[in-house]
């Protein structure tokens, strides 16, 4: 399921701060219990010290998902971090506190959604200031590689995750299982193990990233030992179409 779904309800599947499983999104306050339908973020790992591409993701002006700045107008996420909120999305970026840093809100028919699988890409309404997140090609993640997670995701899978969430933004490294598994929608996806800490809701969106360069999007995750990345180096032509990154 996906990280988004968890912190949103029924609203998504994916990390969202409600569901990593479902997508890692994070949930409104008053969100019920956690269940398997939840989003993830990172459990355990540590604060990250070095993330100035770091994005993030308001859905109707609640803190929801991860993505990252990839160019002074576009921002990558997960599909089922924006899926049905049309232009109502916006992200807070230049700080690695959840609630500072400044507003970037969709125009009007930017946000674009991959065909099938869980991908994203908000064109903003004015130009980002920041050092942007390097995308990787195919060969820049392999199985066995530890990678390093991010996410504003939730730290607790004992109380509704939206309750929990991070301030700061988390880094974990996981353990790279396979490169062609799957993520919610069936596309390719890099799928890894916990290593020092695993995603959750809220996280849902965030990068992956390998030897420097992000190689995947939060998709999926159970919070526990494992997790699913939407695999980008399969997908740099459409990420090239839209946003000529």
């Amino acid at each position: 399921m996906s990280l988004a779904r968890v912190l949103t309800g029924a609203a998504g599947v994916a990390l969202a701060a409600a569901a990593f499983a479902a997508p890692a999104q994070a949930a409104a306050p008053a969100a019920p219990a956690p269940s398997s339908d939840m989003q993830p973020m990172i459990i355990d790992g540590e604060e990250a010290t070095d993330a100035p591409w770091a994005a993030r993701l308001l859905n109707a002006g609640q803190e929801a998902c991860t993505a990252t700045a990839i160019s002074a107008d576009w921002v990558l996420t997960a599909q089922h971090c924006v899926e049905g909120a049309g232009d109502d999305i916006s992200f807070k970026i230049g700080s690695l506190n959840q609630h500072e840093g400044e507003e970037y809100k969709a125009k009007a028919g930017g946000v674009h959604i991959h065909d099938s699988v869980d991908l994203a890409l908000v064109n903003v309404d004015h130009a980002i200031n920041v050092d942007f997140a390097p995308l990787g090609s195919s060969g820049d993640v392999s199985v066995g590689d530890t990678v390093q997670t991010y996410g504003w995701g939730a730290t607790c899978t004992d109380q509704p995750e939206a309750q929990c969430q991070a301030e700061n933004l988390k880094v974990a490294d996981v353990d790279v299982t396979d490169i062609a598994c799957t993520d919610y929608r069936g596309g390719t996806a890099v799928c890894a193990s916990r290593g020092n800490g695993i995603p959750a809701g809220g996280d849902s969106g965030g990068p992956m990233f390998s030897n420097g360069v992000q190689v995947g999007v939060a998709s999926t995750s159970d919070r526990a030992t494992s997790t699913a990345y939407t695999n980008i180096t399969e997908y740099r032509d459409w990420i090239k179409e839209v946003a000529g990154v």
